[in-house]
């Protein structure tokens, strides 16, 4: 394992040529604290490039920041620092990480569950804690509450210019913390998982359920299949469902289910908000089944 892991960390060192840093929060952009984080890794260095994924991840939301974070890093190539700020125990003994994932990108973040999608569909080598003493913009000793800027973003910007390297900013982990997921499996003629995310603007579910099952199982579209989704064990929404390829295929106004971009299983309303309609949420105690009528 340890052989492995010095392969590994050998292998991701392209960090250290790619210089760029890509930031995540709920700050939202209606104040300067996202542009504060970009000021931060601009003074570090100068021939950074700074991107943004999103910072308008639902405030206090870890399970949607954790699901962001996954569904985007992998398609930025492998060296990319990525700054995670979503932090709702700021201040509070909660650490501060940096974690090496299997396909070779560095997370910056508060261990507070973050890190959990990539933990479960990307894979992670180490993590490490920040040493917030060494690793902490100057002057910024008495601030407390914005640690995205003092520590996050001049870390994650540090690592992008190579100022420091991954092994020097603090000690390994034995363990993160990790948000609770309903792993998407097979169960008979029974499909179980999580509603990892909503597709924010149309109100859509997108499961954690591959549509490789529909295969396995030899459900052709066009099939109905009873939907079951639960919060905490209490059924919200229990009714057959037709399979579709297309939004079209039903009335408006009518549910489907369909196969997402991610080639998982989706459900949604023709031309309305599933979730909205239903009271439809995600992260930890969510559960829906597809069962074959």
């Amino acid at each position: 394992m340890k052989t492995r892991l010095r392969d590994d960390l050998v292998q991701a060192k392209a960090w250290q040529e790619r210089k760029t840093v890509v930031f995540m929060s709920d700050f939202g952009s209606s104040d300067g604290a996202v542009s504060a984080m970009h000021g931060v890794a601009n003074a570090v260095s100068n021939q950074l490039r700074l991107s943004d994924l999103t910072h308008e991840i639902p405030q206090f939301n870890i399970w949607e920041a954790s699901y962001r974070l996954m569904q985007a890093m992998t398609y930025w190539a492998a060296g990319t620092v990525f700054v995670c700020v979503v932090d709702p125990g700021v201040g509070s003994n909660r650490k501060s990480v940096v974690a090496l994932t299997s396909s070779g990108h560095l997370v910056v973040t508060p261990d507070n569950g973050t890190l959990t999608h990539i933990a479960e569909h990307v894979g992670i080598l180490e993590v490490r804690e920040i040493s917030e003493k060494s690793n902490r913009l100057a002057g910024s000793q008495r601030s407390y509450t914005f640690h995205g800027r003092d520590v996050y973003a001049y870390t994650g910007a540090r690592l992008a210019s190579s100022a420091v390297h991954f092994e020097e900013v603090g000690p390994v982990l034995s363990g993160h913390v990790l948000l609770k997921i309903e792993k998407g499996r097979r169960e008979g003629d029974t499909l179980v998982g999580a509603i990892d995310i909503l597709d924010t603007r149309y109100g859509s579910l997108w499961t954690n359920i591959s549509d490789e099952f529909l295969e396995e199982m030899a459900i052709p579209f066009g099939a109905m299949m009873h939907v079951t989704i639960s919060k905490d064990g209490r059924i919200v929404y229990g009714y057959p469902v037709k399979l579709c390829r297309g939004f079209t295929e039903v009335e408006k106004g009518e549910p489907l289910i369909y196969v997402n971009s991610l080639l998982n299983l989706g459900l949604a309303l023709n031309q309305g908000s599933f979730a909205s309609q239903y009271g439809i949420g995600t992260g930890e105690g969510w559960k829906i089944t597809f069962s074959v009528v």
